[in-house]
């Protein structure tokens, strides 16, 4: 199961690849944020200021890919 979550009241963008406990969080670059499981695996990763990185209007559409 995978989540992707636009949280716009805290301009945030949240994609989960997993449910697995997340044990660490680190961020990596300013305002992105990882989290990892038990076997150092990332499991989760947060986009802080959303706003600033893409335009609002970009939000409205979605594309989800796979090979």
């Amino acid at each position: 199961m995978v989540k992707l979550k636009v949280d716009h009241k805290n301009d945030a963008l949240y994609f989960r690849l997993d449910e697995t406990r997340i044990i660490e969080s680190e961020e990596v670059r300013p305002g992105v944020i990882l989290d990892y499981d038990a076997d150092d695996n990332v499991i989760g990763v947060e986009i802080l200021g959303l706003s600033e990185r893409i335009p609002a209007e970009a939000l409205k559409t979605l594309q989800f890919e796979t090979a």
